[in-house]
């Protein structure tokens, strides 16, 4: 029993006690002066009220709100829209608050590298004009800003048509990255990694996207999420890593598929840096992107990509590799 509950009792205990005595009392000088006088009758005493029973809820099904909160509707959706945007060589969805996409996917095989129908000088970066001109990014953005405009789907990959070829230059299939040491070097690198798969695999699909990740501050230990944005005024975040998940299929209906996803920082890497020391679970870029890559492959048909071949870049100078596309195959 609490401290509070004892002195409540205690003041009443006292109120009572006063009462009675006071009662007593008088009941005394009643008697000395009319020594006949009866002691009066004690109230009967009477059973408490039963409780009344609590109101029931009204079910959701019967109620009746008095508001209609998507009304708001009828001046037009919020959003998140995604804008879902599919190119001859590419399907992407666009993040409208970061002006880069969520992904982008693409798919190639040997035929599609081994044709040769374009020519990337004649190519142009544009503005993407299916995005609404507020949200979309814009070739002035990058002016200046110290960031290559870095192909997800990369231009190398679509040359078995101009068209094709053009449509990677949309801005909507671009994110901020590094130049030197990233996007001119491992980064490209890797793109190479993925084309070479084409000598094992007659089929592979890439989804490739931004990340913004914590980073641990060694002030107080706290996690937190800092990315710089560029353009005037700032609205194209720079993204502090980039992630690649591929499927690797053997061709057959139902058949088995090599899965393997890369988290890659957006920074200079050293083209020593084994590729396989930025392999992580798919669920891991799952998670830190809101995306979902695979939930429709059965475990039984899932192979680990690093696995089935041994997942190694081949470093070459862009020259050369623009000579190449396909390259050696990645040894086994």
């Amino acid at each position: 029993m609490s401290k509070s509950t004892k002195a409540i009792i205690a003041g009443v205990s006292a109120a009572v006690g006063s009462a009675a005595t006071a009662a007593i009392l008088a009941s005394r000088s009643q008697r000395k002066d009319s020594p006949t006088s009866t002691v009066p009758s004690l109230p009967t005493p009477t059973s408490p009220s039963p409780p009344l029973p609590a109101p029931r809820p009204t079910p959701l099904k019967d109620l009746i709100p008095p508001v209609n909160p998507t009304g708001v509707f009828q001046y037009g959706f919020p959003g998140p829209i995604n804008d879902l945007h599919p190119t001859l060589s590419t399907t992407s969805s666009f993040d409208r608050r970061t002006r880069n996409p969520h992904w982008v996917a693409e798919h190639i095989t040997p035929a599609s590298l081994n044709a040769n129908n374009a020519d990337r000088l004649h190519s142009n970066f544009v503005e993407d004009e299916s995005i609404p001109e507020k949200f979309r990014a814009k070739l002035d953005d990058y002016f200046r800003s110290g960031y290559d405009r870095g192909h997800q789907v990369p231009a190398a990959d679509a040359k078995w048509s101009q068209d094709a070829l053009d449509q990677t230059f949309l801005l909507s299939n671009m994110c901020p990255q590094v130049g030197v040491g990233f996007n001119r070097d491992y980064w490209a690198h890797f793109e190479d990694f993925c084309r070479r798969l084409t000598n094992h695999y007659p089929s592979v699909r890439i989804v490739t996207g931004p990340l913004y990740l914590p980073r641990k501050d060694p002030a107080d230990g706290k996690w937190r999420i800092s990315y710089e944005v560029i353009g005037n005024p700032p609205n194209v975040a720079v993204p502090t890593h980039f992630y690649k998940v591929i499927f690797a299929e053997d061709g057959k209906t139902g058949g088995d598929v090599s899965l393997g996803a890369f988290v890659l920082p957006n920074a200079k890497i050293d083209n020593e840096k084994p590729l396989q020391s930025f392999e992580v679970p798919v669920e891991a870029i799952e998670r830190a992107s809101g995306l979902e890559f695979a939930s429709k492959l059965p475990a039984q048909r899932r192979k680990r990509l690093c696995e089935q071949i041994t997942c190694s870049l081949l470093v070459r100078d862009y020259a050369e590799r623009q000579k190449n596309l396909m390259g050696k195959p990645p040894p086994k």
